[in-house]
């Protein structure tokens, strides 16, 4: 929220899997997975092309639900936790056809 992001939904939970936060900024409508691990690389490196593919389905859930967002920009942003560093934001950390 520091960033001027709008926290739109928590946790979101769909037949296809959880999104942990849709957010958006101005025309963006931003969908975030939050992993935690031991460091950050191991919390980069958990982050599967199967969890992707499920993550992009549930956004399309979400977006089929708030027709009120159609024509706005998409981004798929992670967010790593590590004890002892600072969380670490990677926006457009991947694609919706990756």
């Amino acid at each position: 929220m520091s960033k001027g992001y709008r926290i739109v939904a928590r946790r979101y939970k769909t037949p296809f899997g959880e999104i942990d936060i849709v957010a958006q900024r101005r025309d963006t409508v931003v969908f975030v997975e939050v992993k935690a691990r031991a460091n950050l690389t191991a919390a980069a490196e958990s982050i599967s092309p199967r969890q992707r593919s499920r993550i992009v389905d549930a956004a399309r859930h979400w977006l089929a639900g708030h027709p009120q967002v159609a024509g706005l920009a998409l981004r798929f942003d992670v967010i790593l936790i590590a004890p002892g560093t600072r969380p670490q934001h990677l926006a457009g950390a991947f694609e919706a056809d990756d």
